[in-house]
């Protein structure tokens, strides 16, 4: 057996961990998948997920061939014959109604494809559309918003240095069951375990005992929706008894004092109702982060999918900023990624712009080029001037993703044309007129470009395909669309059209006189491997095109085994800033404007029962349930519920229950837990595999039921454009 079928390596492409992966196969089947010791980043771990690799590749229900609609019925065609499917069709459209008219989304799958993450954006940008959507919406913009204003770019994202963390205060984030979010940490389990094996702590802020809850020094079950409050408290606290300590950052901070003034009306005692928590145990808290070595506080899902998902998001890093955690060993540290990071390149400091145009029904801000997902459905059934006839879905299942998916579901249905790139025929890509089939993981080479950023530990790592492509990829398919909107010709050599984008691409990046020697050195070969490249090397590890001999480029990565470490987390403040100031701004205007809405809120009474979502470590996506390998065991998609409260009910373990939300109701089955709260119900996210016409088989013999049919899709974090998904008020009763 030769070295690549002993075992090939193979980044793994099913949740942010992003593991590295030893797959043995032999005559084109996968025979066994196992952690890649070597790699330097995960270090030979491994989760269930991992070994369903093989289940996803050999699926039968996994589209392998364009689909083209005819009578309402889904044939196979060829990759041209679809195209002009599409030609015939989105041109029509275009040539009709405008750019607007076509709307676009994508999915939290694609961050997986370097391919789609890279080619998109052009084809977004031939569109001309302002309408365009993404998953950001529905879990992390607040995230991206919060880091935007107080760092100056998107994704200046800190993420806790676990590995040499002392105190790690964790608020609404599972990351045992989710490995992760915004917070690439594989083995996060024995990373935890370490840290409370050198005498440090874990304290868990969640509504429910969680996985990570349970392995916990201590577990705080704050009242959903409350976080802000918390950590108002916790800020005003540190202010009120003498306990801010930004350290070194104090002379790279604007608006310390601003800042003491908004969190001074909240202290402990003030919200601890609220907050479902003693005042006592608040201030505690707030003491205990003051006085550790080393502390870092993450806030992931529970806290973005809030009305003050973006409050929370930016509370969060004030904190770690007002403790002197923030760009220290062991704190929250800002990677430092090795390619397609802008806050690792030189430049003018220009900060980002919100709100530069606003969605046509509901007047929602535009947030990172985007709007949000919530308001497709209403763009897609209100006439008039702009209204979307047209829509691009690309590895994206909003149907069951999204807040009001059955009405978007009812709205799919009255567009006049609609594309999907896609993997499987699922609750969205049934409405497609056209679908066009995306690779197997295992058919396409890998480089991490987000999670790099992310990530606990810097590293290049690049994978090669295993197996040999039976169709064109993701990126074929996209640089064919983006010509035929253009009006270029689309049937030309896929080197032809790659070299095009790439020139396109060094026009924007390099002064004129570096482009022509820069484009001999990437070479010839049509592929987004050339950006990977160009982007290594212009990086901050880079070899620069020569002028820094020994430096990185993509010839290095892939001939190392498993990738390159590039070492651990380092301070990175200021070079890191990218705000017009040049400092860090812990008071930006757009959140304090929210000191109105956070103290009318405070006296609104609680709702008797509230509904969160759940994760679990076999299904992070709703596609995953069509692997039989995750699909196996209990079933997942239960309604969570304390034994006190079907009680007062009438309620038994068992039964089947009926839920109603803003949005709707569902039924589910019920599972008595007193793992949450008394007055919080969870079910979890990705179900409602129920809709005809789909192509799942698998997830259709446990459908469960569509957490979002209960939410409605005008809920939202008024900033950020985030979706409310969580402390949202339902009733529960026997089905």
């Amino acid at each position: 057996m030769s070295d690549r079928t002993a075992g090939s390596y193979r980044i793994c492409p099913l949740c942010e961990a992003a593991c590295g992966l030893r797959i043995e196969h032999a005559g084109g089947q996968i025979t066994r998948i196992r952690g890649a010791e070597d790699d330097p980043f995960s270090r030979g771990y491994l989760c269930p997920k991992a070994v369903a690799l093989k289940d996803l590749h050999e699926d039968p229900d996994r589209l392998r061939r364009p689909l083209v609609k005819r009578g309402g019925v889904f044939t196979e065609v060829g990759w041209e014959e679809a195209l002009e499917e599409v030609e015939a069709q989105l041109l029509n459209t275009l040539r009709l109604h405008g750019p607007d008219a076509v709307a676009a989304v994508i999915g939290n799958p694609a961050v997986h494809r370097m391919g789609l993450l890279a080619y998109f954006p052009r084809l977004v940008r031939a569109l001309g559309t302002g309408n365009v959507f993404s998953a950001s919406t529905l879990d992390q913009m607040p995230k991206q918003l919060s880091s935007a204003l107080m760092f100056g770019h998107w994704f200046s994202v800190a993420v806790p240095d676990v590995d040499r963390c002392d105190f790690l205060l964790m608020l609404g984030g599972n990351p045992l069951a989710s490995n992760g979010s915004m917070w690439t940490v594989p083995d996060v389990k024995t990373r935890l375990k370490a840290l409370q094996a050198r005498g440090g702590k874990l304290v868990v802020v969640d509504p429910r005992r969680t996985e990570t809850a349970a392995l916990a020094n201590q577990h705080l079950a704050l009242l959903p929706g409350s976080d802000a409050y918390l950590l108002l408290a916790l800020a005003a606290t540190l202010f009120e008894e003498g306990l801010v300590k930004p350290g070194r950052l104090n002379e790279h901070l604007n608006g310390l004092d601003e800042l003491r003034a908004f969190v001074a009306p909240y202290p402990p005692e003030r919200v601890a109702a609220r907050c479902g928590l003693e005042a006592a145990s608040i201030r505690q808290l707030a003491r205990d982060l003051a006085a550790a070595p080393r502390a870092a506080i993450y806030g992931r899902l529970g806290t973005c999918t809030q009305r003050f998902g973006s409050v929370n998001s930016w509370l969060v890093d004030a904190l770690n900023i007002l403790t002197g955690n923030l760009d220290r060993e062991g704190g929250a540290m800002f990677p430092k990624a090795a390619g397609f990071a802008a806050n690792t390149l030189p430049g003018p400091a220009k900060g980002v712009r919100l709100g530069r145009r606003k969605s046509r029904v509901s007047g929602a801000p535009e947030v990172y080029g985007e709007l949000p997902i919530t308001c497709l459905r209403e763009e897609i059934t209100t006439p008039g001037p702009g209204q979307v006839r047209a829509l691009i879905s690309v590895a994206s299942n909003p149907v069951l993703s999204c807040p009001g998916g059955a009405a978007l579901d009812e709205a799919l249905g009255q567009l006049d044309f609609m594309l999907s790139l896609d993997v499987y025929v699922n609750e969205t890509t049934r409405h497609a007129d056209v679908i066009l089939p995306s690779l197997s993981p295992l058919q396409t080479p890998h480089y991490d470009i987000a999670f790099s950023q992310l990530s606990i530990r810097n590293h290049a790592r690049w994978s090669e395909a295993l197996f040999p492509a039976d169709e064109p990829d993701d990126w074929e398919y996209l640089l064919r669309l983006t010509a035929l909107v253009q009006g270029r010709n689309w049937r030309a050599p896929v080197a032809e059209l790659d070299d095009a984008m790439l020139a396109e691409e060094l026009a924007r990046s390099l002064p004129e006189a570096f482009r022509a020697p820069v484009r001999a050195a990437l070479g010839d070969a049509p592929s987004p491997a050339r950006l990977v490249d160009l982007a290594l090397r212009l990086g901050p590890y880079g070899d620069q095109f020569g002028r820094q001999p020994g430096g990185l480029n993509l010839d290095q990565v892939r001939a190392a085994a498993a990738g390159i470490d590039l070492g651990a987390l380092q301070p990175r403040v200021p070079e890191l800033l990218r705000t017009p100031s040049g400092r860090i701004e812990l008071a930006p205007p757009e959140f304090l404007a929210e000191a109105p809405a956070l103290a009318a809120a405070l006296e609104e009474p609680a709702p008797e029962l509230v509904l969160i979502g759940r994760r679990d470590l076999r299904s992070n996506n709703s596609w995953m349930h069509n692997l039989p390998l995750l699909a196996k065991g209990p079933e997942r998609c239960t309604l969570q519920m304390h034994p006190a409260d079907a009680a007062l009910r009438s309620l038994s373990d068992g039964a089947l229950a009926c839920i109603e939300g803003p949005g709707g109701q569902v039924q589910a089955r019920l599972e008595l837990s007193d793992a949450l709260r008394p007055g919080v119900v969870s079910l979890p996210h990705g179900w409602g595999h129920d809709q005809p016409d789909t192509r799942l088989r698998v997830a259709s013999e446990r459908p469960g039921a569509n957490l979002n049919s209960l939410l409605s899709d005008g809920q939202r974090d008024p900033l950020s454009g985030n979706a409310v998904l969580s402390g949202v008020a339902v009733s529960v009763h026997s089905a």
